[in-house]
């Protein structure tokens, strides 16, 4: 049986100190129901002592029917002074009724004299009178070891004297804390294996990311014998953040062989680490390890060639035991088994033996030459692709647009569109209004096709991003412009490039547009609208 490694998240604490993190109480109910989940072994919910937000958390999260998960509560050791029993922090430990609390206490010499301002031996006293209490009252009891490694560091008799002293009141676990988050991993394991020699209890490891090093050093800790580990959901916390669990549990046990939260689990992480994204209103890292978008994106020819032979070449693990999956990117750097991959991926046959294979990777490298950057675009790379295999995917075609600006003193900036456009040999223009120019181009657009295609008004666009690719000719810089649509179903994004930005956004927008139509032909066949249609060159506006 493999070893045990009990994980301990503190997101909802910890995590909500990193800079943009604020989570509601009705957030933080949901996210513990997640890492219950999951199965971690302790969710720590704040510090009941510091706010009301806390304490109703605590309230809340009682109605939950957690299977795998302990609430925690978080606080600090007695104030310098006065009986731990008469501590309104410890008391409110107490209060909120959970069955285990963490309390941090001084370690490091230096913060007691000048944090706390008090002395050696009194601080010593104020870790074992906490703990103590704590566990009179029944409670399970984890120290935590503020700044412990940087304290063992400088005073190392002093540092084992306060995890001793701790030890002594009944602590169930002592958690080593690297606090500022500057140290190495070799000095962490040589630490921990000394702590492991002179107590015990067992130990904890708590690392910051200040130096990059958080997972890194809670691994070393693990190894040398710390078997409960504390960390983040994706590294939210103060400064650069705590250790990331997701990146952790991996390691711990699908590398290390350590037993954290079951197999079924592990495949829920990147589900998790989402959705943890998402109530915290962050943006997901890309390149996040395990979990991210671009975790398995492969996009060299030679390694997508060798990956489609054999994953293992370029891949660590397998993405489908973390419910992540393999991607392959097409682009400049492209080689045929990029293309025929994601040609299939797409629902496309192609013959690689076919001369068309060959001039579409010519084509595609020639356009991320002009600044096309099909891997953010995969819905124009379709369109591409379909068209250089001769499929008819234009459903209209533009005959003229003209953009009507119009800025009179302190009067608002108003914005007309007008585009003429032919459908089945009939030709129809209209003009609409907008807040800009591609905005009042969407519009008109809009209303040319919805005679034809009513099904446009099923898709609208949920994001547009802009990126000047040559600074250097100033305003006359070619520019990129990334359409994002929906249809509240599915999501597909489009690219134009220009030295106008009205131009590119106008290619962006337009495939956009065709790619809708082309699905739901493939879906069910665009269904046309049976009216008669306007006369030729009338104006609908």
């Amino acid at each position: 049986m493999n070893k045990q490694v009990r994980i301990y998240d503190t997101t909802l604490r910890d995590g909500t100190q990193g800079e943009g993190v604020s989570l509601s109480v009705d957030d933080k109910v949901k996210i513990a129901r997640k890492l219950d989940e999951l199965g971690v072994h302790y969710i720590e919910g704040g510090w009941p002592g510091s706010n009301p937000k806390d304490m109703n958390f605590f309230d809340k999260v009682k109605e939950l029917d957690l299977q795998n998960s302990v609430i925690t509560a978080f606080g600090s050791t007695r104030r310098s002074g006065i009986k731990a029993s008469d501590d309104p922090n410890l008391n409110r430990l107490i209060q909120s009724g959970v069955k285990a609390a963490a309390i941090f206490g001084k370690t490091w010499d230096f913060h007691v004299t000048e944090a706390l301002q008090t002395t050696l031996e009194e601080n010593l006293q104020m870790i074992y009178d906490s703990i103590l209490f704590l566990k009179e009252q029944g409670l399970e009891v984890i120290f935590d070891a503020e700044h412990f490694f940087d304290g063992y560091k400088n005073n190392e008799e002093y540092a084992i004297q306060a995890i001793l002293k701790a030890q002594e009141a009944g602590a169930d676990c002592i958690t080593l804390c690297d606090t500022n988050g500057g140290s190495l991993p070799k000095e962490i394991e040589d630490i921990v294996k000394d702590v492991k020699e002179k107590v015990s209890t067992q130990v904890g490891i708590h690392c910051h990311n200040d130096g990059e090093l958080a997972v890194a050093n809670t691994l070393s800790a693990v190894r040398a014998g710390a078997s409960h580990v504390q960390g983040t959901i994706n590294g939210y916390g103060e400064r650069c953040g705590n250790a990331n669990l997701v990146s952790l549990l991996p390691n711990l046990q699908l590398k290390m062989g350590y037993s954290c939260i079951g197999s079924d689990p592990m495949q829920e992480l990147v589900s998790i680490s989402k959705f943890v994204h998402e109530i915290a209103n962050q943006v997901p890292a890309s390149n996040q390890p395990f979990v991210g978008n671009s975790a398995f994106a492969h996009k060299g020819g030679m390694h997508v060639s060798a990956v489609l032979k054999h994953p293992e070449t370029y891949e660590h693990i397998k993405p489908e035991v973390l419910g992540n999956k393999r991607r392959v990117l097409v682009s400049e750097l492209s080689g045929q088994s990029n293309l025929m991959f994601k040609a299939e991926e797409m629902g496309l046959t192609l013959d690689k033996n076919d001369p068309k294979v060959k001039e579409i990777i010519e084509k595609i490298k020639e356009m991320e030459n002009l600044g096309y950057h099909y891997e953010a675009a995969e819905a124009s790379f379709l369109l591409l692709v379909k068209k250089l295999l001769g499929e008819d995917i234009t459903f209209f075609e533009l005959d003229h647009f003209k953009i009507l600006t119009d800025k009179e003193s302190s009067d608002e900036l108003t914005t007309e569109a007008v585009v003429k456009v032919k459908v089945n040999e009939e030709v129809v223009m209209t003009a609409a209004e907008g807040n800009g120019p591609v905005n009042a181009l969407d519009h008109a657009l809009r209303k040319a096709l919805g005679e034809f295609y009513p099904v446009i008004h099923k898709m609208y666009l949920s994001d547009y991003k802009v990126r000047v690719l040559d600074e250097g000719e100033a305003t006359a810089s070619k520019v990129r412009v990334l359409i994002e649509s929906s249809d509240g179903r599915n999501t597909w994004s489009t690219i134009g490039v220009s030295g106008n930005i009205i131009e590119a956004s106008w290619h962006a927008l337009v495939d956009s547009i065709r790619y809708h139509f082309m699905k739901q032909d493939e879906e069910l066949e665009i269904i046309k609208k049976d009216t008669v249609k306007p006369p030729v060159g009338v104006n609908n506006h």
